[in-house]
């Protein structure tokens, strides 16, 4: 599947005939864990959370990740792989904010990440406000980034205030490797989650996350049961039940 190539096609090009390594990015966090949802949850991973988002979701629950926040460091691609290669985990989860949110730069850091020896799986959870098909293109145009890297796209629904900002259509772009996350606040939640899998099916892997503090999970579960939805995980986060929702690096 082609797609247009990407408006910062011409800076990533430059930068590779440079030293990408160098190049910096704002950052909140670098650190370890077990994986607290998606297909890879429980699993030991390290995060890698960049500077920077394009959306403010009434329940986001990493406002520390934008603006009015600061970057609580700036770090280069050769710092970041370094650390990264310093935890030794199979698993990679870059997050934000908005990993995207850097075009040319997020790609390069993509590169770097999948890179690194001994790491097996990148996964890239994005907010759905950025069109990742220029993404998944030159994740498809390299054998290694078609082995190791993982697209998680977090579609917003009308609870999250943001879902004007949607980019649908690249939903069907997605392979089967990677997953689409719905955060289901309320009933008008849910069903709009599944206008939307009928209108823009995909072949990613379909997860509905609840809110807890509105959609308490068993009414997820019950709704889902009643809809007899039988290609879409219920997803929990782990690391909500296992510390305080509100601790970061964890």
């Amino acid at each position: 599947m082609s797609f247009a190539r990407a408006p910062w096609e011409a800076a990533y090009e430059e930068a590779k005939r440079g030293d990408p390594g160098a190049i910096t990015l704002p950052m909140v966090e670098i650190f370890e864990t077990v994986e607290g949802e998606g297909t890879k949850a429980g699993l030991p991973t390290t995060f890698v959370r960049v500077f920077h988002c394009n959306l403010r979701c009434t329940w986001c629950d990493t406002p520390y990740s934008y603006a009015p926040e600061r970057p609580a460091f700036e770090a280069s691609l050769k710092q970041i792989a370094e650390r990264v290669e310093s935890f030794g985990w199979a698993n990679v989860c870059l997050t934000g904010g908005e990993p995207l949110i850097h075009r040319h730069k997020s790609q390069l850091l993509i590169d770097t990440l999948a890179g690194i020896a001994g790491v097996e799986d990148v996964h890239i959870e994005t907010n759905g406000a950025i069109d990742v098909r220029p993404f998944v293109q030159y994740r498809d145009a390299s054998a290694r980034l078609r082995q190791v890297v993982r697209f998680i796209v977090d579609y917003k629904l009308p609870g999250s205030g943001e879902e004007h900002r949607m980019v649908p259509d690249h939903l069907s772009a997605l392979s089967e490797r990677d997953e689409v996350k719905f955060v289901i606040a309320d009933d008008r939640d849910f069903a709009r989650a599944l206008e939307v899998l009928q209108a823009h099916p995909t072949r990613a892997t379909v997860l509905f996350s609840p809110v807890w503090e509105t959609m308490p999970p068993r009414d997820l579960v019950s709704l889902m049961l009643k809809h007899r939805l039988r290609g879409v995980k219920l997803n929990l986060q782990l690391h909500k039940v296992i510390w305080d929702p509100s601790a970061r690096g964890v």
